[in-house]
C-alpha cells in the first residue's frame, strides 16, 4: 500500500491480534515492554509481520519486536513521526511528508510493491474515466490511495480538480461506495476484493498500471536506528523468513494473515498476487542506486512530482536522506 496499504472489512475488527494492542491502549496501560515498537496497518505486505511473529521469526533473529496496529493509517505515520514509534509500515510516498518537515525517519526495508491490490472502483453506470468527471470519490486524504487516484486521473486526461474528493478512512470509504453514497472509491485491498465480489463495483484502474510506484516499506526513526540498530537488523532477517515462507506455504500464511483483518483463508490467499513481496534480492536494488528499475530514488522523481502538482506536499524532502540501506548490508553478512 504511497503515502498516508479499510466498514465491509476493517482494520478496526482486529485491534487486538495475537496480543497486539492499539498504540493508544498500549500507551495507557504501560504494556510496552518491547524493545521495538512498530505500526502496522491493513495491507498484505505489512499483514505479514503476523506471519513472522507466530512463526518464531522474530525471536530467531533476536529481534523484541511489539506490534502495533492501528486501524487508521495515517494515525500510524503521525505517530512515527512524532517518535511514539520505532518503526512504521507505511508507503514511499507517505514518507514525503515528514522528510519534507524534517523529521528524521529512514526506510531500511522494502516489504512489496503493490501490483494490482490498490485501486479506483467505480459503480457500474462508470464505464470510463471520462464518466468519472464531476462525480464523488471516497478516499483516505493523503493517503496511497489520494496518490493512485492522482496517477489514474492524470493518465486519463484528467485533473484532481475533476473529481469530488470525499475524505473518509479506509473503512468509511469502503462503506459509503457499497451504500451508494459516493460513485467511486479509492481503495486498496482486501476492500477491493470484498466490493468486487458483492457486485455492487469494478476497479477501473489498478496499480499493476503504476509498476514500481507504489512500494510499501518499514520506516523507522533515526533514534530507533541508533540505539535499537540490532533488533532492526534482526527484524530485516525475519522478513526474508516470512517472505520464504509466505512463498512456500501461501495456504498457511494467508490462514494467518486472514485472521488479522476478520478474512477467511481463501479469501485472504486470492490477495496475495496482488502484492510483489520483496526479498533480499529485491531489496538490494530497491534501496540501491537509481538506475534499478525497482530502486527507491529512481521513482523518486515521478513521486514528488506528483505530489507537488496536486498540493499534496509541503516543502522539498530529499529522498536520499530518507534511505538507510546500511542495515540491509548488515543483515546480509
Amino acid at each position: 500500500m504511497i503515502f498516508s496499504l479499510r466498514q465491509v472489512v476493517t482494520r478496526a475488527t482486529s485491534a487486538v491480534v495475537g496480543g497486539t494492542l492499539a498504540l493508544g491502549a498500549m500507551l495507557a496501560s504501560g504494556a510496552a515492554h518491547a524493545e521495538v515498537k512498530v505500526g502496522v496497518s491493513d495491507w498484505p505486505g505489512w499483514v505479514a509481520w503476523y506471519v513472522a511473529e507466530q512463526k518464531g521469526f522474530f525471536r530467531k533473529h533476536g529481534a523484541d519486536v511489539k506490534l502495533v496496529w492501528f486501524a487508521n493509517y495515517t494515525d500510524s505515520i503521525s505517530a512515527l513521526s512524532a517518535g511514539q514509534l520505532d518503526a512504521n509500515s507505511q508507503a514511499w510516498s507517505d514518507t514525503m511528508g515528514p522528510l519534507a518537515k524534517g523529521v528524521p525517519v529512514k526506510a531500511i526495508l522494502v516489504n512489496d510493491n503493490s501490483a494490482g491490490n490498490d485501486a479506483v472502483v467505480v459503480s457500474p453506470k462508470i464505464k470510463s474515466f471520462a464518466d468519472l468527471k464531476g462525480k464523488s470519490v471516497a478516499l483516505e486524504q493523503f493517503s496511497v490511495s489520494h496518490f493512485i487516484l492522482v496517477n489514474a486521473l492524470a493518465k486519463n486526461g484528467l485533473k484532481q480538480s475533476d473529481v469530488k474528493i470525499v475524505n473518509l478512512a479506509a473503512g468509511d470509504a469502503a462503506a459509503a461506495f457499497m451504500s451508494g453514497r459516493v460513485d467511486a472509491a479509492a481503495l486498496w485491498n482486501p476492500w477491493i476484493h470484498q466490493i468486487e465480489a458483492s457486485g455492487k463495483g469494478r476497479a477501473l484502474f489498478t496499480s499493476k498500471e503504476l509498476p514500481g510506484l507504489v512500494p510499501d516499506l518499514l520506516v523507522a526513526h533515526e533514534k530507533a536506528i541508533k540505539g535499537k540498530r540490532k533488533e532492526l537488523v534482526g527484524m530485516i532477517k525475519a522478513w526474508f523468513d516470512t517472505v520464504a515462507f509466505i512463498q512456500a506455504k501461501p495456504d498457511e500464511a494467508s490462514a494467518i494473515m486472514s485472521k488479522v483483518v476478520s478474512l477467511k483463508p481463501d479469501e485472504y490467499k486470492v490477495l496475495l498476487p496482488g502484492t510483489r513481496f520483496f526479498d533480499a534480492k529485491l531489496n538490494q536494488e530497491a534501496l540501491g542506486d537509481a538506475s534499478k528499475p525497482l530502486s527507491l530514488l529512481g521513482v523518486s522523481p515521478t513521486v514528488l512530482k506528483f505530489l507537488n502538482e496536486n498540493k499534496l506536499i509541503d516543502g522539498k524532502p530529499d529522498p536520499a536522506k530518507g534511505i538507510d540501506a546500511s542495515l540491509l548490508a548488515e543483515a546480509l553478512k
